[in-house]
């Protein structure tokens, strides 16, 4: 499948990186920071930091923005929103949401890889409301209610 990717041009001339997968078994393809100076985050702080990318997602198939996990284990920088959604008809530049959890000032330079970016297709599903529901083992245990000898 090809996704085609529309990369803008900073003021002084530049353009982001493409999305890249870096090994053969990567799931996800890793998104850039695209600004002009480094970014400083301080303790719970909450940024929109721009990759210079907008994408065209093909009907049924959505984007799904994720934390890098040495980013969060290392720097304490994660996912504001958890994950990020890139539904198919919006065509504006992709911008990770990031929280620092870490007690020191993180900073994130330009270039660095900040997220990363999975293409998934998505079934279109109808809800219809019922008066019940099927019978589970699990039933209507809720968190922490599996796994319970």
């Amino acid at each position: 499948m090809r996704i085609r990717v529309k990369r803008l041009t900073a003021p002084d001339g530049s353009r982001p990186p493409m999305p890249v997968y870096q090994t053969a078994g990567s799931a996800a393809a890793d998104l850039c920071y695209f600004g002009e100076k480094p970014a400083r985050f301080s303790f719970h702080e909450r940024k929109a930091l721009p990759t210079g990318l907008t994408v065209e997602i093909p009907e049924g198939y959505v984007g799904l923005i994720f934390a890098r996990s040495g980013l969060a284990l290392k720097e304490g920088l994660c996912l504001a929103n958890g994950v990020g959604v890139i539904d198919s008809d919006y065509r504006g530049e992709i911008k990770v949401a990031l929280m620092s959890t870490s007690g020191q000032l993180v900073t994130v330079r330009p270039g660095d890889r900040i997220a990363q970016l999975m293409i998934l297709p998505v079934p279109r599903v109808s809800f219809e409301e019922a008066e019940a529901l099927s019978d589970t083992v699990r039933g209507e245990g809720g968190f922490g209610s599996t796994g319970r000898v």
